[in-house]
C-alpha cells in the first residue's frame, strides 16, 4: 500500500513548511512559496499545516504533501480528531500526520480510529510519536509511516537539544514500516546521521523555513556574552 510513496521518500529530504501563530510568515501564499523553494532545492515532499495551506500547496507543487492540522492549546494538537484528519484528506493530502501518543484525543477517538478513517478515505497516515512504545503501537494500529516528531516534546520522552537518533535507530530496527526522523535536525550532518541510524527519510523544518526563529538565534548569540 505504501510502496510507491515510500520508495520516493527513501533516503530523501522532506521539508516542513510551517509558521507559528502570529509569525509574519504565516500566510498561505507565503507558505506555498516556501514549498516551491523546497522543491527547487530538491525536497522529495513537504509537510504543511492547515487544510487551506494543504489545498493551496497541492494545487501549486508537484510533490507529495504530508498534511497536518494543529489545533488546540494543550495535549494532542497535531490532527487531534478524525474530523481534522478527513478535512486534510479532502484538501488533497497524500499523507495525514497525526499525534499517536498515548494522550487522550479530544473527540474520544483512538489513533486506530483515525487510521481507519484516513485509509477508507484513500490517504496514508504518518504517526507522530515520542517514544518507542508509541511507535510500535502506531505501526500495529496501521500507520504507514512512523515519525519521531514528538520526542522531547511530550512528558516521558527525553528532553535534548539534538535529534533523538537513539529512538530513530530503535524504531528502524524493530518496525516493518518506514521510520521518518523529525525533530531538532539542524544541520546536513545531523540529517545524514539520521539516515545512518536507520531513518527512511528525514524531515527538516526550522533550520530551513523559520527565519524568525533563526534570526532570534543569531541575535541571542550576539548578545549572550
Amino acid at each position: 500500500m505504501t510502496l510507491p510513496l515510500a520508495d520516493a521518500l527513501k533516503g530523501r529530504l522532506i521539508v516542513s513548511c510551517q509558521a507559528p501563530p502570529g509569525d509574519p510568515m504565516r500566510h498561505t501564499d507565503t507558505l506555498v512559496r516556501m514549498t516551491l523553494a523546497a522543491r527547487a532545492g530538491g525536497a522529495a515532499a513537504v509537510r504543511v499545516n492547515d487544510p487551506e495551506v494543504v489545498a493551496a500547496t497541492v494545487a501549486a507543487v508537484d510533490l507529495p504533501v504530508i498534511g497536518l492540522w494543529k489545533d488546540g492549546d494543550s495535549g494532542v494538537l497535531i490532527t487531534p480528531t478524525v474530523r481534522h484528519a478527513l478535512a486534510l484528506v479532502e484538501a488533497g493530502a497524500a499523507v495525514v500526520a497525526a499525534d499517536a501518543t498515548t494522550r487522550p484525543r479530544p473527540d474520544g477517538s483512538t489513533f486506530a480510529d483515525l487510521v481507519e478513517a484516513v485509509h477508507e478515505a484513500g490517504a496514508l497516515v504518518m504517526a507522530d510519536v515520542s517514544t518507542f512504545d508509541e511507535g510500535r503501537d502506531a505501526a500495529e494500529e496501521g500507520a504507514d509511516f512512523v515519525g519521531t516528531t514528538l520526542s522531547g516534546y511530550v512528558p516521558g520522552s527525553p528532553v535534548q537539544t539534538a535529534p533523538d537518533l537513539a529512538l530513530v535507530a530503535d524504531l528502524a530496527g524493530a518496525l516493518a514500516v518506514p521510520v521518518i526522523a523529525e525533530g531538532r535536525i539542524a544541520t546536513p550532518q545531523q540529517a545524514a546521521a539520521a539516515l545512518a541510524a536507520g531513518a527512511h527519510g528525514v524531515v527538516v523544518g526550522t533550520a530551513i523555513t523559520a527565519p524568525t526563529a533563526l534570526t532570534a538565534t543569531f541575535v541571542a548569540g550576539l548578545t549572550s556574552g
